[in-house]
Order: structure tokens, then sequence, then C-alpha cells
């Protein structure tokens, strides 16, 4: 079985800065701090990977940072990393391979990118989450799931299916307008367990009652607790309940909300710096991704384990509307820090804000 590894080394770089994305602003992130995530979470899958297989697997990789310098292990050289990297890079590699499967790490622009480049060829990929965000279904839900789909691929447990290659709309995303569109279609190893599946966009007209409960809720603890800090997930929904109440939120960005300040798009060290300066109680608001289930990991990496820490695990609170909760049977965790994520799954549960005073438990995955 050969399996051609290959990594985005600029995905993921603006997302604890609150860029919208990280296409040709890898320059930039990097002279801002930002640290390599794409590669790192390819070595976690390799990682384990390595535990899982019972046979030697064939690694097809270029030396360099698009390849090699993320393989624990042994592979074959098949290339080597150009010095300026860019999707014409990704596409170069994915057209001068013919493996059983192809393992990249990036985000929904890396996929594109990979679809396109091999044409009309039907060999498999598998997605690890390494960009700020990844709708697509050919991603598994983390690292660690990226490798168990893998080996299942190999042993042969998992058939092939097809997925569907999602991205946002970048122009209208840059200016904070959110609208997902389907660029294509992938085969990828069917798993509901370990895959992601592709992002649903769920907006029912019949649910402004809903949305006044919920801010109706949000204004009561406001009332109750003048000196809660209130932080503000990424969506639309916490961006229809805000401006139920009266605060302008950004639609992509992670916001705050204290007595009669609101502190707009914070990056992490922005977020770190509001809430470690205040000694009162904290709440994070956050709202399922549609047709995924995840409330971190996915479009908010600002919220990094650090900042995660220092709000409280304790201090979450899930928001989903009733269209949300039909294809909602629990919620995904992917901080990128393994000891977090266990330490959340430990919970079992969250709480999520259905209406007015109306709340529910929902499971936390496993896995």
């Amino acid at each position: 079985m050969r399996i051609a590894v290959i990594i985005n080394p600029d995905a993921g770089l603006g997302g604890r800065l609150g860029f919208k994305g990280s296409d040709g602003r890898a320059e930039e992130a990097r002279a801002a701090g930002a640290e390599d995530r794409a590669g790192p979470r390819m070595r976690q899958c390799l990682e384990h990977l390595a535990k899982l297989a019972r046979e030697p697997l064939e690694i097809l990789a270029w030396d360099g940072r698009m390849g090699g310098d993320w393989i624990p292990g042994q592979y074959t050289s098949t290339g080597i990393t150009p010095e300026t990297t860019s999707a014409s890079s990704t596409s170069q590699f994915i057209s001068s391979h013919e493996p059983d499967l192809f393992l990249y790490a990036g985000g929904d622009g890396t996929t594109r990118d990979i679809v396109k480049a091999l044409d009309s060829r039907e060999i498999p990929i598998v997605g690890v989450p390494g960009g700020v965000k990844m709708h697509s279904g050919s991603f598994a839900t983390t690292p660690k799931a990226a490798a168990e789909v893998v080996w299942a691929f190999v042993v042969g447990d998992l058939m092939v299916a097809r997925t569907e290659v999602m991205d946002l709309d970048e122009e209208l995303y840059v200016k904070g307008e959110w609208k997902v569109r389907m660029y294509g279609e992938a085969f990828t190893p069917a798993s509901p367990r370990w895959m992601q599946g592709a992002k649903e966009q769920i907006q029912r007209e019949s649910e402004t009652e809903t949305l006044e409960a919920m801010s109706e809720h949000i204004t009561t603890l406001l009332e109750e607790d003048p000196n809660l800090m209130l932080i503000w997930g990424s969506g639309g929904t916490l961006r229809q309940i805000g401006k139920q109440i009266g605060v302008e939120l950004t639609l992509l960005g992670i916001d705050i909300q204290h007595e009669n300040k609101v502190y707009n798009d914070l990056n992490e060290q922005g977020l770190l710096e509001i809430i470690s300066n205040h000694d009162g109680k904290k709440l994070l608001l956050l709202s399922p991704m549609g047709g995924q289930g995840f409330l971190i990991g996915r479009g908010n990496l600002q919220l990094s384990p650090n900042v995660l820490r220092s709000i409280g695990i304790n201090n979450i609170l899930g928001i989903a509307t009733p269209a949300k909760l039909l294809g909602l049977s629990e919620v995904r965790i992917d901080t990128g820090d393994e000891t977090l994520d266990e330490e959340i799954r430990n919970k079992r549960f969250l709480k999520l804000l259905q209406g007015y005073r109306t709340t529910r438990v929902i499971r936390v995955a496993s896995d």
C-alpha cells in the first residue's frame, strides 16, 4: 500500500491571529509570530498511524517542509520542496504521483488544489485538519482520526465513497460574509465515526421566535450579573442573537462583551489580554457547525488552548437552533491540545441553550 503524504506548510498560520484564512498572508503571519500548524498535525497523525500499523506502509513524500520535515519514520523521497511554495507546488506533487491514497494536511483551499490536480483520477484522499477552515467532507475529525481512517482503509475495513469539496467564497469571506460553495467532489474512505462530513449551511425563517427567546435568556444573564463577561464565538446564529440584544458582532471573528464595551474580532493575544484582566464570571458562547457538530477547532482557532484554559472549560455554553439540533446527537472538540481535548471529553456532556431558560446537555464525541 503506497500512501503519498503532502503538507501545505502555510495552512492554518493565520488562525490564532484572527486572519480569515492564510492565503497570501503566510509571511505576514510568520512575522507576527505564527507557528506551523499543518506540519505538526501531520506528524501527530503519522505517529499514531505507526502505532496502528501491523505491516510496513510505503510513504511517498518530498523532502522538506511539504513532506519529510514532518514524517517521523522512514519514507521514500520523490523530490524536494521548492524554496517558495504555492498552490502550483501542491498541483505538481499530486500530478506526479499515483499512490493508493493521498494523505494531506491543510484546509479547504488545499483540498480544492488537490482535487483540481487529480483531474479525473479516482484516487482517494484523506485530510488531516490543518487549516483555519475545513468544510469539505474529505477531512478527518482530528489528526489521530485521520490515522484511524488510513489504517482501516489499508486493511480493507472501509469502502471509498464520493464526498463534497466545499469552501467559502474567498472574496466575501475576507469582507466578513459567510457563503459556502461546492467546488467539486472527491473520493474518500467512508467513515461516519472518523470523517467529519461536509459543512451544511442551516437557517430557517421559522426560528425567529427561538432566536428571540435565546436573546432574552442572554439578556437575563447580563441583568443578573452586570460584571459577567461574554465571549462570543463566530457564526450566524450568535450574530443574530447579538443583534437582538443590541450588540454588533463580527460574523467570522471572536468578540468580547463586558459591561458597556464590545471588543470585536480579537486574535489570541487580544483575547488573553482582556480575559486575564477580568476577575469576574466569564461565559463562552459557541454555536456548533452545522452538519459537522464542531464547537471548537473549525474557524475559531483564536480560541487557542491558552484562551480556553483562561476562560475555563466549565464556562462554555453551546447554542443551537432546532434546525441544527435535528442532525446533532453530539458535539466535537479539536482544540489542538490532546490534554485539553481529553479534559473536555472527560466531562462527557456540555450545556446547550435551546430557548429562554431552556438548556439541555449534549454528549461530547469521545474521539
